[in-house]
């Protein structure tokens, strides 16, 4: 069982042998050991450990063992660029929401990735996810630095900020308040090391507006000065990708005519507030998905009924505006006989997340115990939630995601977690066939440049003595 540290001493100590300091840089003295119980030590101390130095220590030590080894976090941007002009294509990037077991979770996805040559695969936590799974950004930064040290993992670490969504009807009362909500978000968001931010505000869309622009203008207008403050952020020399939305998922199907408005409108706007900035990469639109798919009366997920043709001729007008394409969400829950038609159509990125989320709730291996503490505590917590018409089954399939951050301990300690792990491993390899991402990593290297990225030392560790963990 990986331990959870007190103190700084104490969680120094757990490095001994394997990493020490040297004034303000970590020295990893034997890689090897520091992938196994040191790096482990430190993701549970930082998840688990009360708010503090030690924390702060924790963290701090993964971002800086995760430079020293090779697992450098970084932007998907230069990649997505060169799709937009032509010279990549043939592959969906799979974004994959890690909401439980977060450091076991990033270390199979990037020992699978390893597996099969793959560069190009995002792992991401939308906004609205931070809360109920109990991660902030600097939380979820350091579980997936963990989780790829942990496995060998030597190249890009592609972590992005999912949906940073305006509540529309916040916005309609202030919407200078819920406007400042994302750019903090965002702040804090690079801060912890995130290099890709998806701006949602396709909420802001009003469809009873006369003309195309005008019905997307709030969307584009704070999408552009969303985009300008990231731009203003950037501070080590790395083009954030920046993705847009024109049609919140679960909604009306997304037309060329709403994309090419909301393109124009876009590019007038950052150009009028950050002339010569980069611009968005990809955008999101609606083709028919839904979050977390529709759970029927039993608690099995209806089937989608995903409009192809809208996804492929929204990509093409995407890329005539020099970005990647269409990105797909929602899509985790889509029968598996479908993955293999997105990058037949060159969608550009791909969001998974519901589905991993079931495949931990619903393995056989998933105790029973467990699972009643579960639908309990959805039983007793989000009954706010419940829809009139849901069955028992309906309801606690929409909100046991909601119970991720309240057993999260539980969770990363599941005894049978690698039975489990294995079936994620199993579907992580399907996509990135299916998806054609097998093979990228030259790709990606080729495009994506690794920056050194220190972090400044935190006050207790600089406190702590010369050679501490050696």
């Amino acid at each position: 069982m990986p331990h959870v540290a007190a103190t700084v001493p104490e969680l120094l100590g757990r490095l001994a042998g394997s990493a020490h300091l040297d004034g303000d840089r970590l020295v990893v003295d034997d890689a090897a050991a520091f992938r196994g119980e040191a790096v482990r030590d430190l993701a549970w101390t930082a998840a688990f450990a009360p708010d503090g130095p030690v924390v702060e220590a924790a963290k701090w030590l993964i971002h800086e063992a995760a430079r020293e080894l090779g697992a450098h976090s970084a932007s998907i941007h230069d990649l997505y660029v060169a799709r937009g002009r032509g010279e990549v294509s043939g592959f969906t990037v799979p974004a994959i929401n890690l909401r439980a077991q977060t450091f076991d979770m990033a270390r199979t996805v990037y020992e699978t990735a390893a597996a099969a040559d793959v560069g190009a695969i995002i792992l991401e936590l939308a906004r609205s996810e931070q809360t109920y799974t109990y991660q902030r950004p600097s939380d979820y930064a350091a579980a997936v630095l963990a989780g790829a040290i942990a496995a060998g993992w030597q190249g890009p670490v592609f972590i992005q900020g999912d949906h940073y969504q305006f509540n529309a009807k916040k916005y309609a009362d202030d919407p200078e308040a819920v406007t400042e909500e994302i750019r903090r978000a965002c702040r804090l968001a690079i801060d912890a090391g995130y290099r890709n931010i998806d701006i949602d505000s396709s909420t802001l869309v009003d469809l009873s507006k006369a003309t195309h622009d005008e019905q997307q203008h709030e969307n584009y207008a704070r999408a552009a000065e969303v985009t300008a403050l990231i731009r203003s952020l950037e501070a080590d020399g790395v083009t954030v990708s920046v993705g847009g939305e024109i049609g919140e998922v679960g909604k009306k199907n997304s037309t060329e005519d709403e994309l090419r408005a909301y393109l124009a409108g876009y590019e007038r706007s950052l150009g009028e507030r950050a002339p010569g900035a980069p611009g968005i990469s990809k955008v999101s639109v609606q083709t028919g998905t839904s979050h977390g798919g529709v759970p029927l009366p039993d608690g099995s997920v209806a089937e989608v009924k995903l409009d192809f043709d809208v996804l492929a001729r929204l990509g093409e007008v995407a890329r005539e505006h020099g970005l990647a394409g269409a990105v797909q969400h929602g899509a985790s829950t889509l029968p598996d006989e479908l993955f293999h038609r997105f990058p037949a159509i060159e969608t550009a990125e791909i969001h998974l997340a519901t589905g991993f989320q079931n495949a931990l709730y619903e393995h056989p291996a998933f105790p029973q115990e467990l699972h009643r503490a579960i639908e309990a505590w959805c039983f007793q917590n989000a009954t706010d939630e419940r829809k009139p018409d849901q069955t028992d089954q309906q309801f606690v399939y929409t909100t046991r995601k909601k119970a991720i951050g309240p057993f999260k301990r539980e969770l990363w300690d599941l005894e049978t977690k690698d039975e489990i792990l294995a079936a994620q491993r199993r579907k992580i390899a399907f996509l990135c066939t299916e998806l054609g991402v097998n093979g990228s990593r030259e790709m990606v290297d080729r495009y994506v440049r690794p920056v050194p990225q220190h972090l400044p030392l935190p006050d207790a560790l600089r406190e702590a003595p010369a050679g501490a963990g050696g």
